[in-house]
């Protein structure tokens, strides 16, 4: 889908076993010339310690699609395998960006108004105030150059919207937050997120993941809720016929597959992950993603903005 259908993309390169991707290709006819081949012996699998892995596995794909990078012969990676292995090879191999401490993953999710960004939702379990700013910064960046909020609203994740709740890492990251050039709003609960008033949520990986994976969970239980009920008896059966446009029109705008995976925010590259069990369209969006990050420099934006943070500290 990518190779056709992006026309900016100008090569795609699949990496890992050819063999095995040549297999996978069969279907589709003939391969299309933009679309090249590069293999890779060893694969890292979703159970393996990431660290480990990429230390003898030397030759899996994750870790080459870096070298490309880092040689030139790449502008983006994408991958739907172990995330851990990808922000262990992207921070180890291309390093993080000036001024930048750690890599984030930002995390874009539907709300009643517009997408919101979560940073970091994995990456780092324990943050230092001075990490959450840097993040604060660089999901900005990210909604403006990609989801195209001119003047992005930033908040804090506590458990209180007043200035004083949070522990003592939020509470000196809200006073930091608060001097940055940036939209920030203060401090946002869990109930807020979803409201569509706020265009980044910052927060450590711990917490982060949490927010994903419970809002992620939520969400499948009221589908497979709405399913079981819409087929109890006939009347239901033709209400859900009845509602069958707006249903899809609901499903369509909380579809995460949409917003392009999860970019992994900080490193000299664009590097985008997506699930495990994404579908065709989901990563055809992702590579959509990676290419639009390209072209809107979205690292040299981050550099700038960094830049001007460390001016006002």
């Amino acid at each position: 889908m990518a190779a056709r259908g992006l026309k900016d993309l100008t090569t795609l390169i699949l990496v890992g076993p050819e063999e095995i991707i040549r297999q996978e290709l069969k279907p589709y006819g003939t391969i299309p010339s933009k679309l090249v081949i590069r293999h890779a012996s060893e694969v890292i699998g979703m159970e393996e310690s990431p660290a480990l892995a990429i230390r003898k596995k030397k030759d899996n794909s994750i870790s080459r699609m870096m070298d490309m990078i880092t040689a030139g012969e790449a502008d983006a990676a994408v991958s739907a395998g172990n995330t851990g292995a990808m922000v262990v090879a992207a921070t180890l191999k291309l390093r993080t960006l000036e001024g930048i401490q750690r890599p984030a993953i930002a995390t874009v999710m539907p709300t009643s108004g517009r997408p919101i960004v979560v940073i970091d939702a994995g990456a780092n379990t324990d943050c230092t105030p001075e990490m959450l700013v840097e993040f604060g910064v660089m999901g900005s960046v990210y909604s403006r150059e990609i989801l195209g909020q001119a003047k992005p609203v930033v908040g804090l994740m506590s458990i209180g919207g007043e200035d004083s709740k949070g522990n003592e890492t939020t509470k000196e990251a809200f006073r930091l937050l608060s001097a940055a050039p940036l939209n920030f709003r203060g401090n946002v609960e869990g109930h807020d997120l979803f409201r569509g008033e706020t265009d980044v949520v910052v927060c450590d990986g711990f917490v982060g993941n949490v927010v994903l994976k419970t809002s992620e969970s939520v969400a499948h239980t009221i589908g497979s809720w709405l399913k079981k009920e819409f087929k109890a008896n006939p009347i239901r059966i033709l209400g859900a016929l009845l509602l069958r446009g707006a249903l899809k029109t609901i499903k369509k705008r909380m579809d995460p597959e949409m917003f392009g995976g999860a970019p992994l925010l900080g490193v000299k590259g664009v590097c985008i992950i997506t699930h495990g069990s994404s579908s065709r369209t989901a990563i055809f969006h992702a590579v959509r993603v990676a290419c639009e990050s390209v072209g809107h420099h979205v690292n040299d934006h981050i550099i700038e903005e960094v830049s001007k943070l460390k001016k006002t500290t």
